[in-house]
């Protein structure tokens, strides 16, 4: 599973959204394919920018996660840099392109079931429960420490 931030969490319920809105779909394009919305979502990139620069690379985003070099300066590894600042790994932006992180998918509304990578209401429940599921973790992480927000009163004894 993903690294829970709040990027991350954010910008999967804008890109829910922006589907949910109507914003154009289309599996096999990769400026508006899932990856391609994420991106959108969490850059100023545009889906054309998006297509110009991961056309740079050959395949689709699974396999251009799996040939990314940290180390050039290619343009598609700018994208794949971008989603790897938003705490997505190689797997996870598979798992992301085709809907199939089974942590995911046991915690879908209703119970377990399999999506389809190319239908947008099943991209837009894909995201959302991925962003529940990654703002729990989130959450489990942060410690209070309540003592020291609330105000120290000092005892005070009254004598007769």
């Amino acid at each position: 599973m993903a690294h829970a931030t709040i990027a991350l969490i954010e910008g999967l319920r804008k890109a829910a959204a922006g589907l949910v809105n109507g914003n154009y779909y289309a599996w096999g394009h990769h400026g508006a394919c899932n990856c391609g919305h994420l991106l959108q979502a969490t850059t100023t990139l545009t889906k054309e920018e998006i297509v110009t620069y991961a056309h740079t690379g050959i395949g689709e985003w699974t396999e251009l996660a799996q040939e990314t070099c940290p180390v050039s300066d290619a343009p598609i590894n700018l994208l794949l840099k971008k989603l790897q600042d938003l705490g997505l790994t190689p797997t996870d932006i598979h798992n992301l392109e085709y809907l199939e992180d089974r942590a995911v998918l046991n915690r879908l509304p209703g119970g377990f079931r399999w999506l389809r990578r190319n239908v947008r209401e099943h991209v837009v429940l894909y995201f959302e429960t991925m962003a529940n599921i990654l703002e729990e973790k989130l959450l489990n992480t942060i410690e209070v420490n309540y003592n020291a927000l609330l105000p120290q009163e000092e005892l005070v004894i009254y004598k007769e």
